[in-house]
């Protein structure tokens, strides 16, 4: 009975989670994304287009060693990887922070941090430093991949499951379609 008194009204209020989910997301992730977007644009207008050293460098560090950090030794699809995950860590976080395409932006963001967190491992060499990969169950829940990226996944797993809530931009999209009702509270 003090049980459902106490916790009934957070069972109507659930609607409230895929806002708090984005507000989360934007005050701890959506900065960390776009400052690490910044380092791969190159310089100038077409910055978008002209990926810097430094983002091969992050995106392909063995094999641009391997070509002697010279990133005309690469070819078209390096080049289409490197600006599609530049423009992924600025137009993900954004349609999460403002709901739009909630759902796929959220499953987007899983697969890139799955790959950066592959590329940190393999690529950069942190498999060879346990204290990078981390370890679930060691009462130590500061390790960079395991652990803080899981909170990561699942914040985004949230979003996946309850798409943008009714404050989002998925919301004023539905509302405004002819014969649509506005998504219903999970």
């Amino acid at each position: 009975m003090l049980h459902r008194l106490l916790f009934q009204p957070a069972d109507r209020h659930d609607a409230l989670l895929p806002l708090l989910a984005r507000l989360v997301f934007a005050a701890t992730l959506l900065s960390y994304f776009w400052a690490a977007g910044l380092t791969k644009l190159g310089d100038g207008a077409l910055g978008l287009f002209s990926p810097s050293t430094g983002a091969y460098a992050q995106i392909f560090p063995r094999q641009f060693e391997a070509v002697g950090y010279d990133a005309s030794q690469f070819g078209l699809w390096h080049w289409a990887v490197t600006v599609a995950g530049t423009w992924a860590e600025f137009l993900l976080p954004l349609a999460i922070v403002i709901g739009l395409l909630t759902r796929l932006a959220a499953l987007g963001m899983i697969g890139f941090i799955v790959v950066q967190s592959l590329t940190d491992l393999y690529g950069h060499g942190g498999i060879e430093h346990a204290e990078t990969l981390g370890a679930w169950f060691d009462r130590i829940p500061d390790a960079a991949i395991l652990d803080q990226r899981a909170l990561w996944v699942f914040l985004l797993l949230v979003l996946v499951v309850k798409g943008g809530g009714l404050l989002s931009a998925d919301a004023l999209i539905a509302r405004g379609r002819p014969g649509a009702t506005a998504p219903r509270p999970a």
